[in-house]
């Protein structure tokens, strides 16, 4: 039974610390909707989800009232849609017909982002994975709800290194088809390896195979609750820290395991996992950038950056682990930099730069996330940073990821402004040597042999 105290204690971490519940998302199959003619796909595919999250977002809203925990977004995940799409689909605009009834049904049920306009390609291409890929540029410049996802690698695979390049040119595209909106496009886009099945945040949730037909997945999120916590031990030596972080993760996971049961009972839908990424903001006081800090750094990539990210990874699962039976997803601390006050602070102080950003990953929950580069990025070189990133989720058998906005029409020093949870950026320098002929050089970089463990 939760007491009186825990009651008070987590009004307040919600009042004054920014915890909220960050996403109800809705995972929802569409395998029975493949059909042969396009059109009859896209009717199955607006009337399942119409069907299936009517309720969502009341739901959401009810909750949130009922308990006086805020919860920021209500989305919709669903099966990758170049499987959905694969029989009926013969050219890239054929695809960008399901996007657009996607979209239209994320209007009609009122979410925020519906996820999966994906292919998992971490092996080889089929033709309709090829053509849903070509077709992401205009898919989304055309919609405004959907976001897409490619899987370009895994442990147990390798590296697709023909999707990695063709991704190069991917995010170029899909920059310069949104430019008149700072390139915004990228914002929805992103390239995986070992891409989990049940990731509820966006841009890079999609509903995987194995997935029952419907479930509920939450992502709950408290940087400032973490930050706050550990403002009252400063000093104490790791131990104490560790502690710290562990009860407070523990007490944010409960929160969204309260949530995501009662959504799952109020809607008649399996609970599927508990997401506990901590998620920031552009709001003051809700940065994974500023616990770093508080934990002793001066700035965020200061030596010592990532062992102080390795170090509070690992406790934010150890804490979430024990609040709930189903923990999954991505789980751990993201680093965007558009997303977050700190790293964007960091940035313009000089003390953060992408190589350390890479190297931060190495120990993080995802990858490089929301970062704004010059808009005459060249695409071989976006497609090695690319490469770069795939090669730390598949050698450490984690889940990496790439969220690059090339701004078409600006250079480093200047700032990019995305709006809302999206925040904005200055655009970071890369590296200007070519890797062109290793990016072009086409077939697959082999799994490593801790693979093999059949």
């Amino acid at each position: 039974m939760i007491n009186i105290f825990e009651v008070h204690e987590t009004n307040k971490m919600i009042e004054q610390e920014n915890l909220d519940v960050r996403t109800i998302t809705l995972g929802i199959s569409l395998l029975d909707c493949i059909d042969a003619d396009l059109d009859v796909v896209c009717e199955k595919v607006y009337t399942k989800i119409t069907t299936l999250a009517k309720d969502l977002v009341k739901t959401g809203e009810d909750i949130s009232l009922e308990y006086g925990i805020p919860i920021v977004n209500k989305r919709i995940s669903i099966t990758p849609a170049a499987l959905v799409g694969g029989a009926a689909c013969k050219s890239p605009e054929d695809f960008v017909q399901i996007a657009r009834t996607l979209d239209r049904a994320a209007k009609e049920v009122g979410v925020n982002f519906l996820g999966g306009y994906s292919a998992l390609v971490a092996k080889g291409m089929t033709k309709a994975d090829e053509l849903l890929i070509r077709s992401i540029p205009e898919a989304l410049s055309v919609t405004e709800r959907v976001c897409s996802s490619v899987n370009v690698g895994s442990t147990k695979t390798g590296i697709n290194m023909d999707a990695v390049r063709l991704m190069g040119d991917i995010v170029h595209e899909t920059a310069e088809r949104t430019a008149d909106q700072d390139s915004l496009g990228c914002a929805k886009l992103v390239v995986f390896c070992n891409a989990p099945d049940d990731n509820p945040f966006m841009a890079g949730a999609f509903h995987g195979v194995t997935e029952a037909d419907a479930v509920i997945n939450v992502g709950v999120s408290g940087p400032g609750v973490v930050k706050y916590a550990l403002e009252q031990v400063r000093g104490a030596d790791f131990e104490q820290l560790c502690e710290t972080i562990k009860k407070t993760a523990f007490k944010i996971t409960r929160v969204g395991q309260l949530v995501a049961q009662e959504a799952s009972r109020r809607l008649g839908i399996p609970f599927g996992i508990i997401d506990l990424s901590l998620a920031p903001t552009p709001a003051v006081g809700d940065s994974v950038a500023e616990i770093l800090q508080e934990i002793g750094l001066e700035s965020v990539g200061a030596p010592g950056t990532t062992a102080a990210l390795a170090l509070l990874n690992d406790q934010v699962k150890k804490g979430g682990v024990m609040a709930s039976s189903y923990v999954g997803g991505l789980s751990g601390a993201f680093i965007p930099v558009s997303e977050d006050q700190g790293m964007i602070q960091a940035v313009n102080a000089g003390s953060l730069t992408l190589e350390k950003l890479e190297a931060m990953t190495c120990v993080c929950s995802v990858g490089l996330d929301m970062i704004a580069i010059p808009g005459d990025t060249a695409s071989t070189t976006i497609a090695g940073i690319i490469a770069d990133e795939m090669a730390i989720g598949m050698v450490n058998q984690k889940t990496t990821a790439v969220r690059l906005i090339p701004v078409i029409g600006k250079d480093v020093g200047e700032v990019v402004e995305f709006g809302g949870l999206l925040g904005y950026a200055p655009i970071m320098p890369v590296n200007r040597f070519s890797c062109e002929g290793f990016v072009n050089r086409g077939g697959r970089i082999p799994a490593p042999i801790h693979s093999f463990k059949n």
